[in-house]
């Protein structure tokens, strides 16, 4: 009776496994990336679903060089990614070096859970082409690493209002190993993008891995049919290294449309077979593998949920920022870098001269300082800013190696000399934001911030903390949000700078909550909690930054000498009486009547709600990207013409 019962037992356990393995894995998109407009998708083209055992792991992307992108700077700054790790893994001489066309080239990258829902790597794009569209940029430009789907569901623009120089946030596909694929000994997943000629069992024996493992991660079977520029997940038990094989170049006019034939052709009569690899004797393999994984798991489980994530390992400290500098290398001084921090840095940052710096910056001359010790260099005619900076600055720069996002300020590289350390970062040619709305100079008055470019402004920054508080690993809290701290490029498009205080978020499935006594920070920007009790929480960042949408909407400083701050004054402003009249008293003046009346009254109510002294009722940030998308989209078409008509649609008084 008790064998009985063990077997019975047995063959339970190995049908739970086996069905739960198959639910565990990712569903492949299966071509449905091209239809656009059908949401009966089951989410199939949203996203690979967060199943992992982490919600934020290394995983590897394929990529195909081509003319424009052909180089492992060009390829990074593309998908937001190190163009030195790139050189490194694909045995690339130099981060500058060209890449034949059609070159399977890996890009390491972070991947990440957005929402709770999708797994998915970061990018931003710059449209350059009236021609262009949501289904182009996936398809296309990124080679169907993301889809037309996605990008829609995750940008605020519609698809018919696309114009040149948006920048649109492109969800690339990526995925975590589930706690099956960790049992077996897989530590990676790769996004290989199919192409002409390749088969799953080809796509197996290219990486060294069994043909059911990659089967079963994208939940095919043996008769499935793989088409051309979909992605196939590849489980990997090792980090990937060069693709070794020949170039297969792809036919005249491919379409991605069209089954691929085990020979790499469509239309040939002895192929008619669709893409597949026999299980025969593998799927009695499986079975074996699931009884063992199960009884390994069954006995590991507890202490793996209890063993801490290693972060000894050099390569798990790797930036995945680009770095875009050609300055040679240097013995570095002694400088103001803890050794620690030294050797991570050298990792993924360039070490300038200081030679190189003095000529870059004319010696550091008056005529070349921004502000403070602040100044602007030229590289071999790029523009760069150099911070002259004391102490140990090793916080900012292990901060700003692992981050990499159109909206925050990049760091190329550093020197050190003389006890001072040197930081080169990417240059904002419209400065700072607190110059363009605090300007005191009538003599140097520089023009007022458009509508738009407020709202933009407002929405940059946002982003830019969203991509800290949830795509990061660790997730990170800015902590000294604040006008002067962000910067704004030749388009006026905003980026955060300063991580001199920032800090990572810790017990997250507390909300993130952090006690200090040490309380730092600009008068104006700081939340009550954090002034009262010395707690930080990501709700830190959201009050500073309902701060900066009252700056965009007034022009007022956040704090003006003894004068009530900025944050209070806004909940007198929208309550009680003649609210409209006390409203637009409150906007600022230099703007005129060329704002939306009830589109700013919007904003002024995000900024209230973000500022209330109860962190619980303060949004998040992605509720907050959630309501700025609305207002973004409502400004972007809005006329000057249309306001007297809007503006009847709000009550003169409450």
């Amino acid at each position: 009776m008790s064998k009985k019962l063990d077997g019975l037992l047995l063959l339970v356990a190995m049908d739970w496994l086996i069905h739960s393995q198959v639910q565990a894995q990712q569903t492949y998109v299966n071509n449905k990336q091209l239809d656009c407009y059908n949401t009966n998708f089951n989410y199939t083209t949203k996203g690979y679903e967060c199943n992992g055992l982490q919600s934020s792991c290394q995983s590897f992307l394929t990529f195909r060089s081509d003319p424009t992108y052909n180089t492992p700077v060009a390829i990074a700054y593309l998908l937001t990614a190190s163009a030195t790790r790139i050189a490194s893994i694909n045995n690339i001489s130099s981060d500058v070096a060209s890449i034949p066309t059609d070159t399977q080239v890996i890009i390491p990258v972070n991947c990440s859970c957005f929402s709770r829902q999708y797994y998915q790597h970061n990018a931003t794009y710059n449209l350059k082409l009236p021609s262009e569209t949501y289904f182009s940029v996936a398809n296309n430009t990124y080679q169907g690493l993301s889809t037309c789907q996605a990008m829609m569901d995750q940008n605020p623009y519609g698809d018919r209002n696309l114009l040149v120089n948006m920048s649109l946030e492109v969800p690339l596909r990526c995925a975590c190993p589930t706690s099956n694929q960790t049992a077996l000994g897989f530590k990676y997943l790769l996004t290989y993008m199919v192409t002409w000629g390749d088969s799953i069992s080809s796509i197996a024996q290219l990486f060294s891995v069994d043909q059911q493992s990659v089967l079963d991660a994208n939940k095919l079977t043996s008769s499935s049919i793989i088409f051309p520029f979909t992605p196939i997940l590849v489980p990997l038990t090792r980090e990937p290294t060069k693709i070794n094989r020949a170039v297969v170049p792809p036919p005249a006019s491919p379409s991605p449309q069209t089954p691929i034939f085990p020979g790499g052709g469509s239309n040939s009569s002895s192929n008619r077979k669709w893409v597949y690899v026999g299980v025969g004797s593998g799927v009695a393999m499986l079975i074996v593998l699931a009884v063992f994984a199960f009884l390994f798991w069954n006995r590991k489980s507890k202490s793996h949920e209890a063993k801490p994530v290693s972060t000894s390992e050099p390569k798990a400290l790797q930036s995945e920022s680009a770095d875009y500098s050609a300055v040679p290398v240097q013995d570095s001084q002694s400088g103001s870098l803890s050794s620690l921090g030294i050797r991570y840095a050298i990792e993924s940052l360039t070490l300038y001269k200081f030679e190189d710096l003095e000529m870059a910056t004319g010696y550091f001359g008056e005529n070349s300082r921004i502000k403070g010790l602040v100044y602007k260099g030229s590289f071999k005619g790029d523009a760069a800013a150099v911070k002259v900076m004391k102490g140990d600055v090793s916080r900012e720069i292990n901060i700003l190696k692992k981050i990499n996002h159109f909206n925050i300020i990049r760091l190329s590289g550093f020197c050190l000399h003389e006890g001072n350390t040197f930081l080169v970062y990417e240059f904002a040619e419209n400065g700072a934001l607190c110059d363009w709305l605090h300007s005191d100079d009538s003599l140097y008055r520089i023009p007022t911030l458009t509508w738009k470019q407020r709202v933009q402004i407002a929405y940059d920054v946002a982003d830019a903390l969203n991509y800290l508080h949830n795509y990061t690993n660790p997730p990170f809290i800015h902590k000294n949000l604040k006008t002067s701290n962000i910067f704004l490029d030749a388009g006026f498009r905003a980026k955060i700078g300063n991580f001199g205080l920032a800090r990572t978020l810790e017990n997250e499935d507390e909300g993130g909550l952090q006690l200090t006594r040490h309380v730092v920070g600009t008068q104006g920007y700081m939340a009550p909690e954090y002034v009262e009790n010395g707690l930080i929480t990501p709700k830190l960042d959201v009050f500073a930054f309902g701060v900066v949408i009252l700056e965009l909407l007034s022009g007022k400083e956040a704090a003006a000498g003894d004068k009530e701050m900025l944050s209070a004054s806004i909940s007198l402003v929208l309550e009680g009486d003649n609210v409209r009249e006390k409203f637009l008293d409150f906007i600022d003046p230099s703007l005129g009547n060329e704002y939306p009346l009830d589109v700013a009254f919007s904003l002024a109510n995000l900024a209230k709600n973000c500022v209330t002294r109860d962190i619980n009722a303060r949004p998040s940030i992605p509720q907050v990207i959630m309501t700025l998308s609305k207002i973004l989209s409502s400004s972007l078409d809005w006329e000057p013409s249309l306001e007297l008509q809007s503006s009847r649609s709000m009550s003169s008084g409450r």
